[in-house]
């Protein structure tokens, strides 16, 4: 196996040639011992692979590399590994090789990508973490990249849920960034989640890594749900390697005014799939749950005809005292005070001062 880590581990050797000398040549073993003649015969080969070859082959620390993963509890993969996920297989430009803290994505499951801004809105976290929680209650496995805002709040959604999460990350899988997600990175290798990463250990978060590490998070997935995006965005970069990957997007709907929403109205506008509730989209991949019309009608039986009535007033989108007292004949002393019930019984919620939206 050193050998094929040896292969893994040319830097300036594609992918793509990784796979394709290991179908013409054979192991990894078999390439360290090639004749450099022989590559030179090769016409898929550029004089710049075959420097990268011959220069890989000078590496003295190699055993004590490999023997570090063991020590870090890390595993390698490669391609033309039976644990190599056949997902990642399928698209146009697979990684070589994974290295992996903890477990890989069950492949008999349905399993979703959550990702969406790092400075996202209290709204957009809220959501991405219920939408983690409630597919992880239900058996959908959850994959994201480990990033502050809505990446984070899925995957910890996720854990919250008792569910399966797995991080893709754009540095080696044992360099936890942000660092403020340490507890989460942690927690996800306790729960049995997974880290991956295509990087090696110890390659530093830079920014060129984060668009080829979208590919993975999307690859693995069945359906991409981006929560919060402004109009150019890495989330939007993981929709659209989903759809040319043949997945399904799904986005958050937002107020028009938020620059946060703007990249989601648009991929909606666009034909994505609309996020109305966990329920609902549990119901599209055919996965049983109580619906949303029970969920509700359990909801109107627990509150007074006036609380059921505010209630009922209200969505995902703030409305604001004055629109509620224009919808409902109530008097503004009545409605504060059934607002205040609400809001302690945990329906709903006062995202700003006099603007409220329901909470479950």
């Amino acid at each position: 196996m050193i050998y094929e880590y040896w292969f893994a581990t040319i830097r300036h050797l594609s992918d793509q040639k990784k796979i394709y000398l290991r179908q013409q040549v054979g192991t990894g073993r078999e390439i360290y011992y090639i004749e450099e003649k022989r590559l030179r015969n090769d016409t898929y080969l550029t004089e710049k692979d075959i420097r990268a070859i011959v220069e890989a082959k000078k590496n003295k620390n190699l055993e004590k590399d490999y023997l570090e993963l063991e020590n870090k509890n890390l595993r390698f993969i490669t391609f033309y590994e039976e644990e190599y996920p056949e997902k990642l297989k399928e698209i146009s430009s697979p990684p070589y090789a994974l290295y992996v803290k903890g477990n890989l994505p069950d492949i008999n499951k349905k399993t979703v990508a959550i990702v969406g801004a790092r400075n996202c809105t209290r709204y957009g976290e809220k959501f991405a973490m219920e939408y983690g929680e409630k597919l992880a209650q239900h058996g959908v496995q959850v994959v994201s990249g480990l990033a502050r805002g809505i990446d984070g709040a899925g995957q910890r959604g996720a854990i919250n849920g008792e569910g399966y999460t797995c991080a893709v990350l754009g540095s080696g899988v044992d360099v936890c960034y942000p660092k403020e997600n340490r507890g989460l990175y942690e927690d996800i290798v306790k729960k049995e989640g997974g880290i991956v990463s295509e990087f090696l250990p110890g390659t530093a978060p830079v920014p060129t890594n984060f668009p080829r590490r979208n590919r993975i998070i999307s690859a693995l997935s069945d359906a991409v749900l981006v929560m919060e995006a402004k109009q150019r965005s890495g989330s939007l970069i993981t929709a659209d390697l989903a759809l040319e990957q043949g997945k399904d997007v799904y986005a958050l709907p937002g107020p028009v005014d938020s620059v946060l929403s703007q990249g989601c109205n648009r991929l909606i506008f666009q034909g994505a799939g609309i996020l109305l509730s966990p329920e609902f989209l549990l119901e599209e991949m055919g996965i049983l749950c109580e619906s949303t019309k029970e969920k509700t009608d359990k909801n109107a039986k627990e509150l007074e005809s006036i609380e059921n009535m505010v209630y009922s007033r209200l969505d995902l989108f703030p409305k604001n005292i004055t629109s509620l007292m224009e919808e409902i004949a109530i008097s503004p002393d009545k409605l504060l005070e059934t607002l205040v019930s609400l809001e302690i019984k945990g329906y709903i919620r006062e995202v700003s001062k006099n603007y409220y939206i329901k909470q479950r």
